[in-house]
């Protein structure tokens, strides 16, 4: 399995490492961001959708409404962010078409992923977000499948 890892010592960072991030996408569109609660999740995805070319205030957590659609200024690209933390089951994440987002060829950035697992694509990038307690650094490592 090939991974990446990318450091993010302080919020200064954030912009170099989702641009490194955006850089070692390839073709892949699902991305599983696991990571504990204030692990810096949404922040970095947020970072990521700006670096995409999404207006600075459109991104932001879709805690509220499960999944918030965006379209990148730049590219026309449609940005799907999930936000899986109140979802009860992975039968509320059929109900509202997970699958067929993920199948769509659309980006997915998904938080809170062990929600759903079950539902998630042979070919997702599983992106963990770890949080370094003395200095409040991140440590970013995506996980490329072997498909």
């Amino acid at each position: 399995m090939e991974t990446k890892v990318i450091n993010i010592p302080n919020l200064d960072a954030l912009e170099a490492a989702a641009r490194e991030f955006a850089a070692a996408m390839g073709d892949y569109t699902v991305y599983a961001f696991y990571g504990e609660m204030g692990a810096g999740k949404t922040t970095f995805i947020s970072a990521l959708c700006r670096v995409l070319g999404v207006e600075d205030d459109m991104a932001n957590s879709p805690s509220f409404s499960i999944i918030n659609e965006y379209r990148s200024d730049t590219t026309a690209e449609l940005i799907y962010h999930f936000d899986c933390y109140r979802l009860q089951d992975e039968h509320e994440a059929e109900d509202i078409g997970v699958e067929d987002y993920f199948d769509s060829g659309a980006l997915c950035l998904i938080e809170w992923p062990e929600r759903i697992e079950d539902l998630l694509p042979d070919d997702t990038v599983t992106v963990r977000i770890a949080e370094d307690a003395d200095s409040h650094a991140r440590t970013l490592t995506m996980e490329f499948p072997e498909v």
